[in-house]
């Protein structure tokens, strides 16, 4: 008999009022939306940054020259167009 006892159910019927399967699925559908939607959000703020930023100034608390690679980078070249690079 403590066997039938312990065995017994005493939350109810589980199959018939259950809302975990729905309600997960639908929590999961609004979470990959969210996603979908924060990406692209993210990918249209980065095609609005320029493509290079403009060197800071070694005089500027906080940075030094060493810490921005100011040193280190050369500009990219440019030419008119029109004309060739060989000239």
């Amino acid at each position: 008999m403590e066997l039938l006892d312990l065995a017994q159910n005493y939350f109810g019927d589980t199959r018939s009022g259950s809302l975990a399967g729905p309600l997960g699925g639908f929590l999961v559908a609004v979470l990959l939306v969210f996603t979908v939607l924060l990406i692209r959000n993210m990918n249209a703020r980065i095609r609005r940054l320029p493509e290079r930023f403009p060197a800071s100034e070694a005089g500027e608390p906080g940075e030094s020259v060493e810490a921005t690679g100011a040193e280190t980078r050369t500009p990219p070249r440019t030419t008119p167009s029109g004309a060739s690079p060989a000239d």
